[in-house]
């Protein structure tokens, strides 16, 4: 009986001290629902010395596009996006998603951004513009300095507005000269003119480059051969390296006829001969220009023989004296002799070594 009693004495005791603190909590009439988070909720957080941005506009050749660009508090210059830009521009864009990288394509001009690398792509070479591209809600974005150094057009801040601008058709030029080399890559080639190695102009040509003789018939990146004379219109924009490189529109032969299966050798005259009869030949040893080219090899002068400087021009072959920097085209066909002796059709010389 008294196990009992204490048993009761303790739920009443109990129940009056819930009563109690439930009236407590009905007299607060501000009391609001308490909301709990999930242990597992993700929490974002703003980092305290972020960045402040603000929204930029953008025109792109006198039209304002969609999309908007932003300035960082820290930074020196707009960060523009890069699809809606240069798509204005013409560009056609392709996506890598294997290396987070874009290729951007206009007629002769390519180029590839990678995201979070300060490292652009002009012509094949790689130049920095001190920030890397950011990609934003799945948008890449460029800094300014992307239109004007690598793509070579012209860009304009005023406030928070950004104008940019691409007049490609003002931006051509002629060069003249003697093919050295081709290669080919695909659709691609570079083809290089007034001299080798680190000498002369490299022309990037692609599919929508166009060939032709010099009385407008038409030719194909395969009818080209090394000792052709050219005129190039290319582009003003090249590249720093050595030879450098530029985008090429047009493709001109200046010779009456092509010589397949030319080959040819650089080198210096070691030796210049002339025979019983007047014929002169010279003894050039260098470098082949070609798998199938001796690095030395004896080329006969005729009368048809043309003596050239680099540019394609005709100088007189009184030049050809031993020490001569030149460049020799000729064959196929050359004799089994050592040196292989071939008849020469067209000679590039240059200044005499020292």
């Amino acid at each position: 009986m008294k196990s009992t009693m204490k048993k009761t004495l303790a739920v009443l005791s109990l129940t009056a001290m819930m009563t109690t603190s439930a009236a407590y909590a009905a007299t607060d009439e501000t009391a609001q629902p308490i909301s709990i988070m999930p242990i597992n909720a993700p929490i974002s957080i703003m980092p305290i010395n972020a960045p402040a941005s603000s929204t930029i506009t953008v025109q792109v050749n006198g039209g304002a596009i969609n999309e908007h660009g932003y300035l960082k508090a820290t930074a020196t210059e707009p960060m523009l996006p890069l699809r809606a830009v240069t798509e204005s521009l013409g560009f056609t864009l392709t996506w890598n998603q294997a290396t987070m990288s874009v290729d951007l394509n206009k007629g002769n001009v390519f180029t590839t951004v990678k995201t979070g690398e300060d490292r652009y792509a002009i012509n094949k070479m790689l130049t920095t513009l001190g920030t890397a591209p950011e990609l934003v809600d799945n948008k890449l974005y460029v800094p300014a300095s992307f239109v004007s150094k690598v793509l070579h057009g012209t860009v304009k801040t005023e406030g928070t507005s950004v104008s940019v601008a691409l007049s490609e058709d003002q931006k051509k030029v002629q060069a003249t000269g003697v093919i050295t080399s081709i290669r080919t890559n695909g659709n691609d080639a570079s083809i290089q003119i007034q001299g080798v190695n680190t000498e002369g102009l490299v022309l990037n040509v692609s599919k929508d480059t166009e060939f032709q003789m010099l009385d407008g018939t038409k030719l194909s990146l395969s009818d080209l051969h090394i000792g052709l004379t050219v005129s190039a219109e290319h582009s003003m924009i090249a590249t720093l390296s050595l030879p450098p490189q530029t985008p090429t529109s047009k493709v001109t032969v200046l010779d009456k006829a092509k010589h397949v299966g030319t080959i040819g050798t650089a080198g210096v005259v070691e030796e210049v001969r002339t025979d019983d009869k007047g014929n002169k030949s010279i003894l050039i040893k260098g470098t082949g220009l070609t798998e199938t080219a001796p690095g030395e090899v004896v080329l006969q002068l005729t009368n048809d023989t043309a003596i050239v400087d680099k540019n394609g021009d005709k100088v007189d072959q009184a030049k050809l004296v031993k020490g001569a920097n030149v460049i020799g085209f000729y064959g196929p066909a050359l004799t089994k002799s050592l040196p292989p002796i071939g008849n020469a059709w067209k000679v590039i010389v240059a200044a005499k070594s020292e």
